[in-house]
C-alpha cells in the first residue's frame, strides 16, 4: 500500500463485532431451579471506520453496550465474533513480543472515573511513567522524569505535581493526570469512554477543549463514548447511535443533528435542551430501554416506535446507506 494510500484508508475498521455475556446463576441454582443458561448479547453485528485524525462517537443510552465496544477495541475483552483492524493489522492474529508491544504502544484509553483509573498508592509521576517503561525500555534512566514533567506541562499541570497522589487532586485534575498517561507512550488512537461525565459542566468544557487542542497538535484520533449529546455535538465529525446493541444509525455530525433519519435519533435530539429550537414541536421519550436479557422480536426499538408496523416486529432491519430502521427503507417516514 502506497503512503497516498495509507492516509485515505481508515485507521481503524470494526466488522461485525458481537459479544455475548453469559449471566447464568451458578451451576447448583439451574440444577435446582431448573433453569437453563442466560447470556446477553450486550454487542450484536456492529460494524464503522474510523478516519485518521477524526473523532467518531458512539451514543446511547445506559446498557447499549457502548463500553463494551471501548474495551473490545483497547483488548480488555475478547470478541464473541467480529474482527478488529487497526492500520491494516488485524487485532485478533495472536501477535506476540515486540511486534505486540510496537502495535500497543499506539492505541490507549482513557476512563470514566479517573479516581478509579489511577493507581491510589502510586505518585502521578509513577503512574505517568508505567507506558514509558513497559514501551520505551530503552530509555536512559533520567529521560522518563523529564518526559513525565513535559506531559504534565502539556495537560495543564505542573512538573511539581508528580510527587503527588491522585486523591489530592479534583476530578477535573485526576482527568488531566490520565490524558497524560494516554499520551506518554505517544500513540496514534485513543478511546475515550465518557472521560468528561463525572466532572462537573465547567471542568468538563476545559477537559473538551483540551483533548480537541491536543488532536490538533499530534493528529490523534479518537473513539469517543459518551450519552451526552451536546458533548458529542461539540467533539465529532461521525456519530454513531446504538441501541440495545446494535448501530441504529452512523451519518456525519453536522448532518445527524440536522436531520437525524432514524425514530430513536429523533427521540433522543428532541430530549435535548436547546434555546435555538424553543417553540419547536417535539416528541416526549416514551418508554424504556428492554431487558438485553430478552429483547423484544425483530426491531429492538419497534415497542417505543410510533412508525412501527408488522415487519418490524418480526424482523432484525441492517444498516443500510448509514440507518437500520424498516421505516426509513420504506419511504414511511
Amino acid at each position: 500500500m502506497t503512503d497516498a494510500e495509507t492516509e485515505r484508508s481508515p485507521l481503524l475498521d470494526v466488522r461485525g463485532l458481537s459479544r455475548r455475556f453469559d449471566v447464568s446463576q451458578p451451576w447448583l441454582n439451574r440444577k435446582l431451579s431448573g433453569a437453563g443458561k442466560l447470556y446477553v448479547n450486550a454487542v450484536d453485528d456492529v460494524s464503522f471506520t474510523v478516519a485518521r485524525g477524526k473523532t467518531f462517537a458512539l451514543v446511547g443510552e445506559s446498557g447499549s453496550g457502548k463500553s463494551t465496544i471501548a474495551r473490545l477495541i483497547v483488548g480488555l475483552l475478547e470478541p464473541t465474533r467480529g474482527d478488529i483492524v487497526f492500520d491494516g493489522i488485524w487485532l485478533g492474529q495472536g501477535l506476540k513480543g515486540a511486534e505486540a508491544r510496537k502495535l500497543r504502544r499506539r492505541f490507549q484509553m482513557i476512563f470514566q472515573d479517573p479516581l478509579a483509573s489511577l493507581n491510589p498508592r502510586w505518585r502521578v509521576s509513577d503512574i505517568i511513567a508505567e507506558p514509558l517503561r513497559v514501551f520505551a525500555r530503552d530509555m536512559p534512566a533520567r529521560d522518563p522524569l523529564l518526559r513525565v514533567g513535559e506531559l504534565l506541562a502539556l495537560v495543564g499541570l505542573s512538573a511539581e505535581d508528580g510527587v503527588k497522589f491522585p486523591h489530592q487532586f479534583s476530578g477535573g485534575q485526576r482527568q488531566r493526570v490520565a490524558i497524560a498517561r494516554a499520551l506518554a507512550a505517544r500513540p496514534d488512537f485513543i478511546v475515550c469512554d465518557e472521560p468528561t461525565s463525572a466532572l462537573d459542566v465547567s471542568v468538563q468544557a476545559q477537559i473538551l477543549n483540551l483533548m480537541k487542542d491536543l488532536q490538533r497538535e499530534f493528529g490523534l484520533t479518537y473513539v469517543f463514548i459518551s450519552h451526552n449529546l451536546q458533548v458529542v455535538r461539540h467533539m465529532a465529525d461521525e456519530i454513531g447511535v446504538l441501541y440495545l446493541g446494535r448501530l441504529a444509525e452512523v451519518n456525519k455530525a453536522k448532518a445527524l443533528f440536522e436531520t437525524p433519519r432514524h425514530p430513536y435519533t429523533r427521540m433522543l435530539l428532541d430530549a435535548v435542551p436547546d434555546i435555538e429550537m424553543t417553540g419547536r414541536p417535539r416528541k416526549r421519550v416514551e418508554g424504556e430501554i428492554p431487558s438485553p436479557i430478552d429483547p423484544p422480536p425483530g426491531c429492538a426499538f419497534h415497542p417505543r416506535c410510533p412508525f412501527m408496523n408488522e415487519r418490524c416486529r418480526r424482523e432484525i432491519p441492517r444498516l443500510v446507506e448509514g440507518v437500520a430502521c424498516h421505516a426509513v427503507e420504506e419511504g414511511r417516514i
